[in-house]
């Protein structure tokens, strides 16, 4: 029989460098579980991405106190800040530009972000892609 499920915890954690200090540790202790476990099996999990780059997990909480968790990748806003390296985007996007970005960096960037995204297709997934580029005030040229 399946174990029950008590509920879902939504994280997003630098890959590669999980500690029980704030955020983990107190939203994973109000909760009863291990929080030593979880940040060996989390940096187990993400030692080829990356190191400090922000992951999204998704942690799947059983009544025994056991869990299972999913990674996904990191957000778009990442990846864009990379490919055009960027500190942060414009204070006001559609009047000051933060720097340029490629269509071909956003179509890399989609097939990356395919299987986290809520697209069919990698054209599609582009279109979404370059619409945080726009609010991030980059242009896109190409």
């Amino acid at each position: 029989m399946a174990k029950k499920i008590t509920g879902y915890l939504k994280l997003q954690v630098p890959a590669g460098s999980a500690t029980p200090s704030p955020p983990i540790g107190p939203a994973l202790g109000q909760r009863g579980l291990n929080i030593m476990e979880f940040c060996k099996a989390f940096n187990a999990a993400t030692q080829e991405q990356e190191k400090g780059a922000p992951t999204p997990v998704v942690i799947t909480i059983y009544a025994d106190k056991s869990f299972t968790f999913e990674t996904k990748l990191p957000p778009v806003t990442y990846f864009l800040k990379k490919a055009v390296n960027l500190k942060s985007g414009s204070k006001l996007p559609g009047k000051e530009s933060a720097g340029t970005i490629t269509q071909a960096q956003i179509r890399e960037i989609a097939e990356k972000k395919l299987k986290d995204l809520n697209a069919y297709d990698v054209d599609t997934a582009a279109s979404m892609i370059a619409g945080s580029a726009r609010s991030m005030g980059l242009q896109i040229e190409g």
